[in-house]
């Protein structure tokens, strides 16, 4: 099974980003043979800023898009919506991949389950 997840909003201001997460990071916890991908686009390229620092008692999308990645999940890019808010490769967290959305389509074409955030 393939679930791709995309995320459109802002890291922080809603919970859309945070939500999406939670639901990535409990298919890798549940369903590890099930292949996980983010996409992150529009505002949500954010949430792949490296050095994230938030509050004490405050989730950390930053944190959280790590453990997906260390649990075998892809996490890509829109590469023309980073450029759109001058987000460089360098500043992105480490084993994510800026994509296009070619690549996009192909991803939903071949996922069993697609949801939007």
């Amino acid at each position: 099974m393939k679930l791709l997840i995309i995320i459109n909003d802002a890291p922080y201001g809603t919970e859309k980003a945070y939500n999406a997460l939670r639901i990535a990071n409990q298919t890798n916890k549940d369903y590890p043979e099930t292949e996980v991908c983010v996409f992150l686009m529009a505002d949500a390229v954010g949430c792949a800023l490296a050095n994230q620092q938030t509050p004490n008692g405050y989730y950390n999308i930053g944190r959280m898009l790590k453990l997906s990645l260390n649990h075998g999940a892809s996490v890509k890019l829109c590469g023309s919506c980073m450029d759109a808010r001058g987000f460089k490769e360098e500043h992105m967290l480490e084993k994510t991949e800026r994509s296009t959305m070619a690549e996009l389509t192909k991803l939903i074409m071949e996922s069993t389950q697609v949801l939007t955030f």
